[in-house]
């Protein structure tokens, strides 16, 4: 009797042990493979992104976008602005909601 529980404590223990290490050995694998040097085609992209990310904080929004894209931009949030109400639509909408009212019901 003792031993089955003993026996039975173990296995779960061993698959609680298990997990646990799969989980940091996939970690690790992740950390790993970001320490190594990128290939150079990663290199190349990873670096066009982050040239992307500064020539964007610079211009605050999109980068090389001409007067066209503007006017198009524009005209689209007037046409949604018809459509859909007053409002600014280039934030995301705040939400209120409120707590309902339970009313208890005598038994």
């Amino acid at each position: 009797m003792i031993l089955r529980q003993i026996l039975r404590l173990s296995s779960l223990f061993h698959s609680a042990v298990s997990i646990h290490l799969r989980r940091n050995i996939g970690l690790s694998a992740i950390v790993f493979n970001k320490a190594k040097e990128l290939d150079p085609v990663q290199k190349l992209f990873v670096d066009k992104i982050r040239e992307y990310n500064t020539k964007s904080k610079q211009a605050g929004g999109p980068v090389d976008a001409g007067p066209e894209f503007q006017k198009d931009m524009n005209e689209s949030l007037a046409r949604l602005q018809r459509a859909y109400g007053e409002g600014d639509l280039t934030k995301f909408p705040e939400f209120k909601f409120e707590e309902p009212k339970f009313e208890e019901t005598p038994k």
